[in-house]
């Protein structure tokens, strides 16, 4: 069935599972416990919007839109943390804009606020436990404004995806299939295609979901601005491409949105593109940029077998740890540990490791990892340890240990506490 959009009351991932799931469009009243609270999406938007080193440009992640002329440059419209809120905020930008309709988009700022992450991550664990962990990590964008519909019009996406209303009420139109026949992929004037169209209003505290074959465009349903939050699960056209990213650079969360392959996460070039210089016996020796030829080096690394099958197991130590939504948040700075100071794990961030080529372990948690001179053993018994009911004093975990092993010791238990797979008590 293909609409209208189903309204259920109560909220289980048993039920949507087997109705719809990748099947058609549902709206659930009134979910609980909300993986997503205003306060801390303001949070996360100001942190996403306020990278350095931008010199006065756009963040990556991050898009405005006023009335349909999309901005470059901030220019003091993004949110700031002396609003303090999104009413405030809102205050403040329809002054500066006299009115004018306003999209602000906010790409993977999950990564931005652990605590959001932390309870998405939770909320969505019944999902992966009935379909399993996306191929790719889930993405998370934040809408907000007073725009008229979409800044890109009428789409479709190869995610599934999950709407949560925070503020305000927000319209959803859907078509079973493309409207048009135009040899475009999205129309921002769709008007002459609204009578094809089924819609659905989401409030705060809604769970509105469609699968990914809808197309689809969101709207104002008033005059008031409306805060959402969309969580995208990948399902169509997935590439290969997408893991071999993975496979050769980190993401970066303020650079997430807009990359369009590869070579926009290997290093940018420092200077511009030289000429050959002369070799021995006055001959014209090839040369490259610095860039290129750090990427080729890092390319070339990756035939080596050993390097590559330790790059897959931090990668698949990453991915499970992560909870189906990257990049993550950026570790906290470690801190020294003391034997007296108390700690015990999260039961939220599991801890996972395997034996090194060296005879270390690798470790990972909340989809970070690091590499450590203890056997796995010794790295087991530590974290059974942390896992009891009462915290555990640090002096108590590494008392068998030896010196060395200790000191080895204190220095994984301080980064998995960066990790925020350890919580110390006072």
């Amino acid at each position: 069935m293909s609409g209208p959009v189903a309204v259920e009351t109560t909220f289980s991932w048993s039920v949507f599972t087997q109705r719809y799931w990748d099947r058609r469009p549902v709206l659930f009243r009134a979910v609980a416990p909300v993986p997503f609270k205003a306060a801390d999406a303001f949070r996360a938007a100001v942190r996403a919007g306020a990278p350095e080193g931008l010199d006065g440009r756009m963040p990556p992640n991050v898009q405005l839109t006023v009335e349909r002329v999309q901005r470059d440059a901030p220019v003091a419209l993004l949110p700031a943390a002396e609003d303090g809120s999104f009413d405030a905020y809102d205050t403040r930008l329809a002054s500066r804009l006299q009115g004018r309709r306003y999209a602000l988009v906010v790409n993977g700022f999950h990564a931005f606020d652990p605590a959001l992450w932390h309870r998405e991550r939770a909320f969505f664990g019944g999902l992966w436990e009935a379909v399993g962990l996306p191929l790719t990590g889930a993405i998370t964008t934040l809408f907000h404004g007073t725009y008229e519909h979409s800044p890109v019009g009428v789409h479709k996406d190869r995610f599934a995806t999950f709407m949560f209303g925070l503020r305000g009420r927000k319209r959803m139109r859907f078509w079973p299939r493309r409207p048009w026949d135009d040899p475009v992929s999205t129309k921002v004037d769709y008007a002459r295609h609204t009578a094809a169209s089924f819609a659905a209003e989401v409030g705060p505290g809604d769970l509105l979901y469609w699968p990914a074959d809808y197309y689809h465009v969101g709207e104002s349903a008033g005059d008031a601005p409306a805060t959402s939050v969309n969580v995208g699960v990948p399902r169509d056209e997935h590439h290969a491409g997408y893991e071999l990213e993975d496979l050769l650079a980190d993401l970066d969360p303020a650079r997430l949105a807009g990359r369009g392959g590869v070579d926009s996460l290997l290093p940018a070039p420092d200077a511009p593109l030289t000429a050959p210089g002369p070799g021995a016996g006055g001959l014209l020796a090839p040369t490259l940029p610095e860039a290129l030829t750090a990427t080729a080096r890092a390319l070339g690394a990756y035939g080596d077998p050993d390097r590559m099958r330790r790059r897959v197991a931090a990668l698949s130590l990453r991915r499970w740890t992560a909870g189906g939504f990257e990049p993550v948040p950026a570790p906290a700075p470690a801190r020294p540990l003391a034997d007296g100071d108390l700690l015990r794990a999260d039961p939220g961030s599991p801890v996972l490791w395997t034996p090194y080529d060296d005879g270390g372990t690798l470790c990972a948690a909340n989809g970070h990892d690091t590499r450590t001179p203890l056997g796995a053993h010794e790295v087991l018994r530590l974290i059974r340890a942390l896992s009891a009911p009462r915290p555990t004093r640090v002096g108590q975990l590494l008392a068998a240990a030896g010196p060395g092993a200790r000191r080895d010791g204190r220095e994984l238990l301080e980064l998995l506490e960066s990790f925020r797979a350890l919580t110390r008590e006072p």
